[in-house]
């Protein structure tokens, strides 16, 4: 029966990462659009539920997004409780955001998304994630270049900056720069928290960016640390994201105690997580430890 089923499959999407390896699903479209940016779909898989691709990789789906959205914003709150100014730089499914608001010491949410198309898909099509831009007084979204917004943002502005890219190509590329890296410690708060999307260590192309982007990262802050979770609909299986900070360690500065009387409900996330997330294999170690 299995062997069946695999013959008759009919592949509507495929995710290339190398030449000879893909992942397919089997997907109803539902929206296709050629934004001024990227290629822009949204499409429905049984098992994933609503997904997002952009230039065709899949950056969200309903099923697994609780995973990605948890990993990026409670890490560096459970580092720092007292945040309360935050940049979110991409992000446009609205999970990130979503993830922040919850924390109510959060004074305000400044939002620089530069694809308006992808905010308006995913609140006609994930209303999960992204029915944070309905009723949330203390976000500020943009639509507008994230590498602009920093350089032209005043110093120790913001008490933690996420960026929340696609992969380093297209409207993502400016976000992995030296210089986009300057000004986000330039305008991060003395006790300030950058986490940026780090991609995975696996496939040959993405081991090079990761590489990249925490040299980069190094050299600029004073503590740069790199954490993994899994996540089932990410090609790799496995992802990365980079802390960077002027004084913060995350894992000798954690939290866990201020954090866990917040009772925040989260499926993925937890003080165990958070400590674990940032023990490395070790070829990904060989990876950091060459820059």
């Amino acid at each position: 029966m299995e062997e069946h089923r695999r013959e008759t499959f009919e592949v509507l999407y495929s995710e290339y990462r190398e030449d000879d390896a893909k992942m397919s699903y089997r997907v109803e479209v539902l929206h296709v659009e050629d934004t001024p940016f990227q290629k822009l779909m949204m499409v429905k898989s049984e098992t994933y539920g609503t997904m997002m691709i952009l230039d065709g990789f899949v950056q969200v789906t309903e099923k697994d997004e609780f995973i990605y959205h948890e990993m990026i914003c409670h890490v560096p709150f459970s580092v720092n409780p007292n945040i309360k100014r935050v940049l979110i730089i991409g992000g446009g499914d609205g999970g990130t955001a979503r993830e922040v608001a919850r924390y109510g010491t959060v004074e305000s949410i400044d939002m620089v998304e530069i694809d308006e198309a992808v905010v308006k898909a995913c609140k006609k099509y994930i209303p999960q994630t992204a029915a944070v831009f309905s009723g949330e007084p203390r976000l500020n979204l943009r639509f507008e270049d994230g590498l602009a917004f920093a350089r032209n943002a005043g110093d120790k502005s913001y008490d933690l900056i996420i960026v929340d890219s696609t992969d380093p190509e297209g409207p993502g590329e400016s976000l992995f720069t030296a210089e986009f890296y300057r000004d986000c410690h330039r305008i991060l708060s003395d006790e300030g928290i950058l986490i940026n999307q780090h991609e995975s260590a696996f496939y040959s192309e993405e081991r090079v960016q990761m590489k990249e982007a925490h040299k980069k990262l190094r050299e600029i802050f004073g503590i740069a640390k790199v954490y993994g979770f899994n996540i089932p609909s990410y090609a790799s299986g496995y992802w990365y994201f980079g802390f960077a900070s002027k004084n913060y360690d995350p894992v000798e500065d954690h939290k866990q105690a201020e954090w866990e009387k917040l009772g925040l409900s989260t499926k993925y996330y937890n003080s165990e997580i958070h400590e674990a997330s940032f023990a490395l294999p070790n070829y990904v170690k060989e990876i950091l430890e060459s820059v």
